[in-house]
């Protein structure tokens, strides 16, 4: 008998049905032991030797698992691909050790990024041994939890009656909180004006243009600061004579985002879903670990908790395959997408997070999910093939226009428009912003040429005033928090 340990009861009992009855599956439940919230738990002067507690409820499931372990041949330690997950089974082996329940018992350690029967049996097949370097960088991570939260805590709740913890992330989190607060709070707002015009062609069609000169000198955006300027450049124009001077278009390529790391799945699930962090995770861990389809549970995503954002070789041809066979060859590359993480102290250890199997669309699937389920599946079915489609072409087009003002002042305006030549990834998917894009001149110019005369239909000033920087949402929080390190 094969003893395997992974973290949930759930996960547990899929595997159990891969691997059959010569292994018994049992679960850690998560962490096993943790650092007690009291002084001498971390001893920076001995070498940051760490003294561990198993809780109550960990320690019935450790002598349960003990207990299984001592009749077995080997001991398989089959938690999470991560540094937690390298570390619960680290923890495990050492209160194992420490039971002496591994006398001629094996032990390895395995790892899987699918919860899938060939993931996890190929996993079987290629088992290696702790990965210490792992191990010792969540131990850093931990002593540092506990320094931190331990040292500035008891600071805080003096300060701060009612307060309640310091620690490595959270109070880096509100710092920049707090920072962004003072921004807004020290923000002065400053008027500043527009003027535009509604022109219409001989042929009639219409548009609108913005004025950007006058006198030569390009104005920049806060230029018009009050409403006497605003007003007589705008008397000025309603009496003028408007003719196109140039028209230029230039393409140019917009390529697909990669497919989804932990931080870009939280932002984007925040910005097209309305999903907080920890929602998002919630739901994903559960398309991880496996759905129940037809009677079987299976696993639908890659593990959730990652940096890298190249995927295997096979998805890869998968996402071509159908793409050739949904979209057509037009939207195919010539060669398969290769992507590099750009976030910084990224370890691309693991694959992006992408769905197991690519053949199994949105819809397919949606009978068998839960609300929540159906729309995080969607979203990383879609990125994920949309990163391997070919690029859209855009062209965007920007006409210049005279104007000779009824005060003898020369103007220039000026209006652009961007059309979709080829929509390439955009027919399936397109990234969400964080911040509301100004409705402006953007859209399709009707067809104009140096030298037409155009026609005022109407000329607007409008007021405006600066913004401050916008509070953080979870999603640019992240974000941040992401660009800094």
């Amino acid at each position: 008998m094969n003893v395997v340990i992974v973290e949930s009861p759930a996960k547990a009992k899929t595997i159990n049905k891969y691997l059959g009855s010569d292994y018994k599956v049992l679960a850690s439940y998560g962490h096993v032991r943790d650092l007690p919230s009291k002084d001498g738990s971390v001893l920076p002067d001995e070498d940051f030797a760490m003294r561990w507690d198993v809780d109550a409820k960990a320690s019935k499931r450790l002598n349960e698992i003990a207990k299984a372990v001592k009749s077995a041949d080997k001991l398989i330690l089959a938690t999470d691909p991560d540094r937690e997950g390298e570390a619960i089974s680290w923890h495990v082996l050492k209160v194992l050790e420490e039971k002496n329940a591994l006398k001629d018992v094996a032990v390895e350690r395995v790892v899987f990024n699918a919860v899938t029967r060939e993931a996890v049996l190929d996993a079987i097949r290629h088992p290696r041994s702790i990965d210490e370097p792992l191990v010792n960088a969540y131990l850093a991570r931990r002593a540092l939890d506990y320094l931190v939260g331990f040292t500035l805590s008891p600071v805080l709740w003096r300060k701060l009656p009612g307060a309640r913890s310091a620690g490595r992330v959270q109070s880096v989190a509100l710092r920049l909180v707090c920072d962004r607060e003072a921004e807004i709070e020290a923000f002065k707002a400053q008027e500043y004006w527009s003027v535009t015009a509604q022109l219409k062609t001989e042929a009639g069609d219409s548009f609108q243009a913005r004025l950007a000169e006058v006198g030569g000198r390009k104005l920049e955006r806060l230029d018009i600061g009050d409403a006497a300027d605003a007003q007589r450049y705008r008397t000025a124009l309603e009496g003028g004579s408007f003719s196109v001077t140039s028209v230029e278009s230039k393409e140019h390529r917009r390529n697909p985002s990669p497919p989804f790391t932990t931080s870009t799945l939280q932002q984007e699930a925040s910005r097209k879903l309305g999903f907080s962090a920890r929602r998002t995770m919630q739901v994903a861990q559960k398309l991880y670990e496996g759905v129940n389809i037809g009677g079987t549970t299976q696993g639908l995503i890659t593990y959730m908790r990652t940096d890298g954002v190249q995927i295997a070789g096979e998805a890869i041809a998968a996402a071509r395959d159908y793409i050739g066979s949904n979209y057509g060859e037009a939207y195919l590359p010539s060669s398969p997408r290769q992507y590099r993480t750009k976030a910084k102290n990224a370890q691309e250890a693991h694959e992006a997070i992408r769905p197991v199997e690519l053949s199994r669309t949105p819809e397919e699937l949606a009978p068998f999910l839960d609300g929540d389920e159906a729309k995080l599946y969607k979203l990383i079915w879609q990125r994920t093939i949309a990163s391997q489609m070919e690029s859209a072409r855009l062209e965007r087009t920007t006409a210049k226009i005279a104007v000779k003002g009824s005060d003898g002042e020369r103007y220039g305006l000026r209006a652009s428009g961007t059309v979709v030549r080829f929509d390439g990834f955009l027919r399936l998917y397109e990234e969400g912003k964080d911040d509301a894009v100004a409705k402006g001149d953007e859209g399709r110019l009707p067809p104009l040429a140096a030298g037409d005369a155009l026609h005022p239909v109407k000329v607007e000033a409008n007021q405006h005033f600066t913004e401050p920087p916008p509070r953080y949402s979870e999603a640019t929080l992240i974000k941040k928090m992401e660009e800094l390190g």
